[in-house]
């Protein structure tokens, strides 16, 4: 396949600025990393909703928009700060990457409240909008009460990726029409890798000859970070969304995924992206088990364990090994 260039770059970014590095989704309850103690087998009753909390979530999206229209700027090679009306340029990527987030954290939301499950509104993390800077860490929710039944674990878990996958797909479809192919370019400092999902979208929307460089429109750019945070969130460790799916599935056997998986980014790290190593390191000081849950033995319906598959089919086809590449002249 052809190599992936973000829009335009600027010359003077330096080679090794660091990749960006988009957060996962740590919507687990505040108990979610020492096991819970399940005193009965008998689902607790429901309490009331608390007063939802809007304030705090609006300053930080409010923020996050700020944040991600100045690197939304700066990939197009605009610097937000040369006048008032610069930092527009940053608009599609900005509307298009807090759009994929949203639905995500939503789908997670909206699932919970329909199980009775207490949880926050989706907090927005801003990140410094410097040059390889997508312009926030991602975003979570909280939840406010333990899940504790094996269907609510597994919808809740896999309505924030599905729904953010739908979206992040959309756009790269939309981009990709308004992307450029340049058969002179020379490329830039960073090279995005191709999940299984963007070569098929490429073959089937555009013909790209060999040696050409497919340059991203900002949509475009936007939706491949939104493909790629959803495969992070997808990977089956722990309490990210993936083990949230994988212990609602395979209950305690769960942990040994985990164990693999995390062998398994240590040995892309050490083999390609370094990054892997970091993620490795975190999710597993995050810790790879997994709260109980009280009705471990109570079979999925048929359209829980389509959501598993369809769940699976989606980290699959997003998942990258090598995310960012850094060619040498």
């Amino acid at each position: 396949m052809s190599p992936l260039w973000p829009p335009r770059w600027s010359p003077h970014w330096s080679d090794d600025t660091p990749a960006p590095a988009p957060s996962v989704d740590p919507w687990r309850s505040p108990q979610a990393t020492a096991p819970c103690q399940v005193e009965s087998a008998s689902v607790p009753s429901v309490q009331a909703q608390p007063a939802v909390q809007w304030r705090l979530p609006l300053l930080l999206f409010v923020l996050t928009i700020l944040t991600t229209l100045m690197a939304g700027a700066m990939w197009n090679s605009v610097n937000p700060l040369s006048s008032p009306l610069a930092i527009l340029a940053g608009v599609p990527f900005s509307a298009t990457l807090l759009t994929i987030l949203l639905v995500h954290e939503m789908g997670h939301y909206l699932t919970a409240r329909r199980f009775r499950v207490q949880a926050t509104l989706p907090y927005f993390i801003p990140a410094p909008p410097i040059p390889f800077s997508i312009g926030t860490f991602g975003a979570f929710i909280r939840m406010q009460s333990p899940i504790l039944e094996r269907k609510a674990l597994l919808e809740v878990g896999a309505a924030g990726p599905i729904a953010g996958f739908v979206v992040a797909m959309g756009a790269v479809i939309m981009g990709l029409q308004w992307s450029t192919i340049d058969q002179h370019s020379i490329g830039g400092p960073v090279e995005f890798g191709e999940p299984l999902l963007l070569q098929l979208l490429i073959r089937w929307q555009l013909s790209v000859p060999e040696g050409a460089i497919l340059v991203l429109h900002p949509v475009a750019l936007a939706g491949w970070f939104g493909l790629f945070i959803t495969s992070l969130n997808l990977l089956p460790i722990g309490q990210l969304d993936g083990g949230h799916i994988g212990y609602a599935v395979f209950g305690e056997r769960q942990r040994y995924i985990s164990l693999a998986m995390v062998g398994v980014l240590i040995g892309l790290g050490i083999l390609g992206w370094k990054g892997w190593l970091f993620w490795a390191a975190l999710t597993s000081f995050i810790g790879i088990g997994h709260p109980p849950i009280i009705d471990a033995h109570e079979p999925l319906t048929v359209r829980q364990q389509i959501i598993a598959w369809l769940s699976l089919i989606i980290f699959l086809v997003t998942f990258i090994p090598s995310p960012f590449s850094f060619p040498t002249d």
